[in-house]
């Protein structure tokens, strides 16, 4: 389980990274007509090149610049008391788990919550929905069924 110690929680940094999140999803959107969701352009990636096609610079750009970003971050302001409980093995078939959701849900948090909602997509509305439903059910189960703490 991914815990933060919130005696050192900074919500400023948290604004700022929504902004920064929300500023770069509308430039997408404006700028060249394209939806900011990681799934899509992660799998738009892929495909390009399982096609034996070079994948479009802007997606190896994009891809390139959130990795290079969150090095950045962290060796600058690394998150306070975070951990994880979980060994490396659980957390890559978790991230494996999710990549399959995204795919069979057409889209990722990023692209429905943050573009589709902009866009009030019907199917964005109902996968958020799901998200956040789905996020309750299971930390109810976990915290107060199995006695999770």
């Amino acid at each position: 389980m991914f815990s933060i110690d919130w005696a050192h929680f900074t919500p400023g940094t948290a604004i700022l990274g929504g902004a920064l999140i929300g500023a770069a999803a509308g430039a997408m959107a404006l700028g060249g007509g394209k939806i900011a969701g990681i799934s899509g352009i992660f799998g738009g990636a892929i495909n390009e090149a399982m096609q034996a096609r070079r994948p479009t610079p802007w997606r190896l750009w994009f891809l390139g610049g959130l990795v290079v970003a969150s090095f950045l971050w962290v060796l600058f302001r690394p998150v306070p008391g975070a951990h994880y409980g979980e060994s490396w093995p659980v957390i890559a078939i978790g991230g494996l788990l999710v990549g399959f959701g995204t795919r069979m849900g057409s889209g990722c948090a990023s692209g429905h919550g943050v573009c589709g909602l902009a866009r009030f997509s019907p199917r964005s509305i109902a996968a958020v929905g799901t998200f956040i439903g789905m996020g309750m059910v299971t930390t109810f189960v976990m915290r107060h069924l199995l006695g999770g703490a």
